[in-house]
């Protein structure tokens, strides 16, 4: 029997997946520390999203092992973000901000149907359903500050903005890991309680 979530992740994941590769041709395009960090994001919520339409009809122990193994991969943008926003320390200059700001604006539009078409599942799969909410959640708030950031740039005509937006992605990722971590680790200890 197919279980109820996973063709609403497998559509998530081929959302993630599509804007992805637009996001990411921008951010390079402009040069966007913001737009990288939230592009490596999507990339990161399709491995998400495939990872669990393949792991839904396994047992809690196992799913919590995955939703750690989840947990690890929600850095992976952070680091990302990091290490783009190291090299344009030094010089930021600031990214096209109508491009910044409309792609921001299609980011926020697949990000809110994403967390829209999860929303009712976050609680039913553990700590894999959550992982895909949060990550999904948390891409709309930073999709609300690239736009800001992109407003901000046009007004100012500074990099800052771009760079911040996206340390700020960073560390949402980073709590965002904490939280399945949690999630994760709980579901385990139930598991090994039932044995």
């Amino acid at each position: 029997m197919t279980h109820p979530v996973r063709n609403v992740v497998i559509v998530v994941a081929a959302l993630n997946l599509a804007y992805f590769g637009i996001e990411f041709t921008v951010a390079q395009a402009i040069g966007s520390v913001s737009l990288f960090a939230d592009s490596v994001d999507f990339l990161e919520d399709t491995a998400v999203n495939l990872l669990i339409a393949i792991a839904l009809g396994w047992s809690v122990a196992r799913r919590a092992q995955v939703g750690m193994a989840l947990a690890a991969l929600l850095l992976v943008p952070g680091l990302a973000t990091l290490w783009t926003a190291w090299a344009k320390f030094n010089m930021p200059l600031p990214p096209a901000p109508l491009a910044l700001t409309v792609t921001g604006i299609g980011a926020l539009l697949v990000n809110l149907t994403c967390a829209f078409l999860l929303a009712r599942f976050r609680s039913d799969g553990g700590s894999l359903t959550k992982a895909a909410f949060l990550s999904a959640r948390n891409d709309s708030l930073a999709n609300v500050a690239i736009i800001g950031a992109g407003l901000v740039t046009a007004y100012t005509f500074s990099g800052w903005p771009d760079l911040v937006v996206g340390l700020g992605i960073a560390a949402m990722n980073a709590d965002a890991a904490k939280e399945v971590w949690e999630a994760a680790r709980a579901e385990q200890q139930a598991s090994t309680a039932q044995s």
